[in-house]
Parts: C-alpha cells; sequence; structure tokens
C-alpha cells in the first residue's frame, strides 16, 4: 500500500517526500563511487534514521527516484535498461517479475543475508532479491455490516451473493498491482477454466472498478478515513491485509479497535524483489545498498513505512500488524512461471469481459 497516499488522505498533510528523491543515474556518474541510486514505485519509504546509518557506514549516499506505480516503475526500467537511471531497482513483484527478468533488467548478485530469507519467499537463480511481502484481500467496512445486520463476506464465493450486490470495488487489473494479484487470485482459486465465469458474476453482481488503489481505498471504499470524507458508499474494496492496522496508526484519536476488517478468504501473497540493474552505473554501491535492504535494521523499519512484511528469519513486525492486519493464513499463491505463460492474456481478457 503507498503509506504516503495514505497518510496524506488520513491526517490531512501533503505527501510526504524523500530528500533525495528525483535524481537520476547521472547523479551517480557525477558523485562517483561516493552516490548510489535506488528506482522504485511511489510506495517507497525509509526512515531517516536508519537511512542515515546505512549512508553513515557505507559512505555512499541514496539517492530515490520514484517513478510511478509499479507496472509504469517497471517498464520505464526495462525501456531504459541500456541507460538505467539508477543503480538499484526496488518493488518488481512476483505479478511482474517475469517479464522483468525476460527483458534482462538485472544482473547477477547475491546479496549478503541471502541464507536468512524465509524458504518460502527464495527465488531460483540470484537476479533478485525478496525484500518484502504482503497480501491483496479485500477489506470491509465494520461500521456499515452491523448497521445493516449483515455478516461482512469470507470468501471470493461470498462476493457474488445478492447479499453482497453492489457494494464492491476494485482496481483496473490492467493498471493496478493490487487489481492484478485480485484477478490473479481469482484464477488460482477458480483455475483456468473457472475465473472467466467467476468474474461474469461477479460484474453481474455489481463490482465497481476503478484505475488505481488510491482512488478505490481513499475515493470509494466508505471504511477508509478517506472515504468517510468523500462520502464513499462501497464498503467492500481490494486493500491489503496490512490496511486495517494502518487506519488504527494514522487516526487522531486512534481508536481502541480496527474500523476495518479482513475477507481472509480473499487473499493472494505479493512478494516483492530487488536487483542490481543492467549497466548500473555504480554496480559496487548498489550491491552495498542491497545487502541493506536485508539487514534487521531495515527490515523492522519497513512495516510502519510501507506496511509490508519482513522476509527475513529474525525480523518483528509491530504488534499493530499482529493485533489489526495479520497475514492470510491460506493465501492463494501462483507460480511466477504460470503468472508469466498467462498474464498478458488474462489481463485482455478480463478487460473485454469487464470493461466493456
Amino acid at each position: 500500500m503507498n503509506n504516503k497516499k495514505f497518510l496524506a488522505a488520513v491526517v490531512g498533510l501533503g505527501l510526504v517526500t524523500l530528500s533525495a528523491c528525483g535524481s537520476s543515474s547521472d547523479d551517480s556518474k557525477s558523485s562517483g563511487s561516493k552516490s548510489v541510486t535506488l528506482v522504485s514505485h511511489d510506495s517507497w519509504a525509509v526512515s531517516k534514521k536508519v537511512l542515515a546509518d546505512f549512508e553513515k557506514k557505507s559512505g555512499y549516499q541514496v539517492k530515490v527516484l520514484e517513478d510511478g506505480d509499479a507496472g509504469q516503475a517497471v517498464n520505464k526500467a526495462i525501456l531504459t535498461k541500456d541507460n538505467p537511471q539508477g543503480d538499484v531497482f526496488f518493488g518488481v513483484d512476483n505479478t511482474l517479475l517475469s517479464r522483468a527478468l525476460d527483458n534482462g533488467l538485472f544482473q547477477s548478485y547475491e546479496a549478503k543475508g541471502a541464507d536468512r530469507i524465509k524458504a518460502g519467499y527464495r527465488v531460483d537463480g540470484d537476479k533478485v532479491t525478496p525484500i518484502d511481502t504482503g497480501d491483496i484481500c479485500v477489506n470491509y467496512d465494520k461500521a456499515y455490516f452491523t448497521e445493516h445486520k449483515l455478516q461482512p463476506p469470507t470468501s471470493y464465493d461470498d462476493l457474488i451473493e445478492p447479499a453482497y450486490k453492489n457494494l464492491l470495488v476494485t482496481e483496473n487489473a490492467s493498471t493496478s498491482s493490487p487489481g492484478l494479484g485480485f484477478l490473479l487470485g481469482s484464477a488460482a482459486k477458480y483455475g483456468d477454466d473457472g475465473w472467466e465465469g467467476y468474474w461474469k458474476k461477479l460484474k453481474a453482481n455489481g463490482v465497481k472498478v476503478v484505475d488505481g488503489w488510491e482512488q478505490a481505498y481513499n475515493e470509494e471504499f466508505s471504511g477508509s478515513a478517506g472515504g468517510k470524507k468523500a462520502k464513499a458508499d462501497r464498503p467492500l474494496v481490494v486493500s491489503y491485509a496490512s490496511s486495517p492496522p494502518a487506519e488504527v496508526i494514522y487516526a487522531d484519536p486512534k481508536p481502541t479497535t480496527a474500523p476495518t476488517g479482513v475477507a481472509q478468504g480473499t487473499c493472494f501473497r505479493q512478494i516483492e524483489y530487488a536487483g542490481l540493474l543492467s549497466n548500473a552505473a555504480n554496480a559496487e554501491g548498489g550491491k552495498a545498498l542491497l545487502d541493506f535492504l536485508l539487514t534487521k535494521e531495515f527490515q523492522q523499519d519497513m512495516p510502519l513505512n510501507m506496511f509490508v512484511y519482513p522476509v527475513v528469519n529474525g525480523a518483528q513486525v509491530p504488534a499493530e500488524f499482529t493485533q489489526y492486519g495479520p497475514q492470510a493464513k491460506d493465501p492463494e499463491t501462483m507460480d511466477p512461471a504460470k503468472i508469466a505463460d498467462n498474464r498478458d492474456d488474462w489481463v485482455k481478457s478480463w478487460t473485454s469481459l469487464v470493461l466493456k
């Protein structure tokens, strides 16, 4: 989840930005080995102290170039791979990984600490390093379902029941990472021959589709702080399992319980990776930065900055995550190779089926 946009919606502040944002690989070249550039989607965030500690210990100044949502950032990185904008790319997830690898976006490097990555998140080869994980799930507005004396949905099957007609908003699978994740989750659940039939029923049951997560969550979903201000009328939204703790953490005053919940039977496991860009201007600095992303200090800093879970053994998560946003016990998953073989065709079929 884009924590910066979430924070802006909740507390009414301008977007939080890093002072180093907006630089490019030219900075790395001009500054020599003392500057290393990270290219990422817009959801990158890190505590100033944690980043300062790395810079002090390594001697490298980190510059960050945020480049839109994940799909946009990956596509641009591929187009500029011969003269990359930076040294390390962070934020390609398992739904887009094959596209990056097939286009030679990364060069080989096994980050220090890779042996501490939990077995379920490791990948073959050394072109990318798993950094974080999260679950894309349907969130529900607790107040709505209490007021209407209706049980919130708990599964994909529930979402096509008449009781939930015109209640769900999701993101466009061709333009949004959570939207694509929800599509892949339905494909994993119902199989190659069943997912289209499911979406026909979901469309008939009044699902609303918008371009991206910010619009869906902060403008259409009645359970979010932003949605309440916008007088949103959809009590179900495709978001993340970590969205409820965010609603608590950034509320003022903080509620005793999260105002939103997660339909645990609608989750799809998302994993984000980072890699050393091919033709990186400062490969050594890039390697040091990748090592840093696997340190316990950074891994434990991620949850309250990017609302994702660490992937290394021994890294702790905040109590708010355990209380309000535990990981899904049995999320849908899909082999990256299967995603690679079917993603484009599925998105094309989904677009024709749902948007036309």
